[in-house]
């Protein structure tokens, strides 16, 4: 699972951080998700967000991956809400629109945008740390825009 922290200064973006978290595939499903709340709070109290963004559950193939996904989505619901923290949910086609202006954009061009935008050396790597740079930046956004 990736996350991606950002500042957002008047209309010009900061990277903070972003990464993933990762969990022992051979554990039990009730053990990872321990593991993600851990390194949920881990990273709230690091960085102290003001905001989670995260991105919707939109469609999987296979439903033993959107029911982990889905369980997974209420660890982080569950560790932001017990913060305080308010949560805002994006489509991926949101997130794809607010940073590349194409909600069909692929990995490749959203990560060249957040290059650009973050001002960061190389692109964000990998792919679901990456998403979670373009969720932040789409509530950045979203937020700025409803603000003005």
């Amino acid at each position: 699972m990736g996350f991606g922290i950002i500042q957002l200064t008047g209309n010009k973006f900061s990277h903070t951080a972003h990464g993933v978290i990762e969990t022992t595939k051979k554990k039990k499903l009730p053990y990872r998700l321990n593991e993600i709340y851990n390194s949920i709070n881990e990273i709230i109290q690091r960085y102290t967000p003001e905001e989670i963004a995260i991105e919707q559950l939109f469609f999987f193939k296979n439903v033993t991956t959107a029911l982990a996904v889905s369980e997974a989505r209420g660890v982080i619901q569950l560790a932001s809400f017990q913060e305080g923290l308010k949560i805002f949910e994006y489509t991926p086609f949101e997130i794809k629109q607010a940073v590349t202006g194409n909600g069909r954009a692929e990995k490749g061009q959203i990560q060249r945008v957040l290059k650009m935008f973050l001002g960061l050396q190389t692109t964000p790597k990998p792919d679901d740390a990456a998403d979670a740079l373009a969720a932040a930046i789409c509530h950045a956004n979203s937020r700025s825009s409803h603000r003005r």
